[in-house]
């Protein structure tokens, strides 16, 4: 299953779309409640580098290799999404606490936001000075909103199909194990 969600979201960031409007987030989160381990963290890094890849290699505009100090920030940013999966899941019974999966949305687009707009600002379109961090997250402030629709979205849907599905939960005693 791992597999398969990875690719299906790697595949998605080549749908049109908002900017920013992507399944990222919502798949940080769904790893952290549902897989056990480092592999929750290897599923959005993953996806996001698969995308990168190809689109590279298609030159799709906007998207593949760019600046390696931007990247890190944002694959960082990404990757932030999975201890917040963990809290969203209840402790005490190891299912996902459905009252705080909206807030573990806002707090990964803001993590990403906050994170990767820092690496935007460290790479080389701004001054390294304070008039030049505010300016890059000033003009980040648009695609914020974008980045929060497509998380609170994503959740819905990922998190929603997950548990219409009634697929067994095999991973979720290991991943308590791990994190408790």
């Amino acid at each position: 299953m791992i597999y398969l969600l990875t690719l299906a979201i790697a595949a998605t960031r080549f749908l049109p779309h908002p900017p920013n409007f992507a399944c990222l987030g919502a798949l940080g989160l769904f790893a952290g409640c549902y897989f056990a381990g480092r592999k929750a963290y290897l599923v959005p890094a993953a996806a996001l580098l698969i995308s990168d890849a190809v689109s590279h290699l298609m030159g799709t505009p906007g998207m593949g290799f760019y600046n390696p100090m931007v990247m890190a920030a944002t694959y960082l940013g990404v990757t932030l999404a999975v201890p917040l999966g963990r809290l969203v899941r209840s402790r005490a019974s190891a299912n996902v606490n459905w009252r705080r999966l909206p807030a573990g949305a806002l707090a990964a687009s803001t993590l990403f936001f906050v994170v990767s707009n820092f690496g935007v600002w460290l790479g080389p379109w701004y001054p390294a000075t304070a008039q030049g961090l505010i300016a890059c997250f000033t003009n980040a402030i648009p695609f914020y909103g974008y980045t929060l629709a497509g998380d609170l979205c994503f959740v819905a849907v990922m998190f929603g199909a997950y548990e219409l599905s009634g697929a067994k939960r095999s991973t979720l005693a290991p991943a308590v194990a791990h994190t408790a």
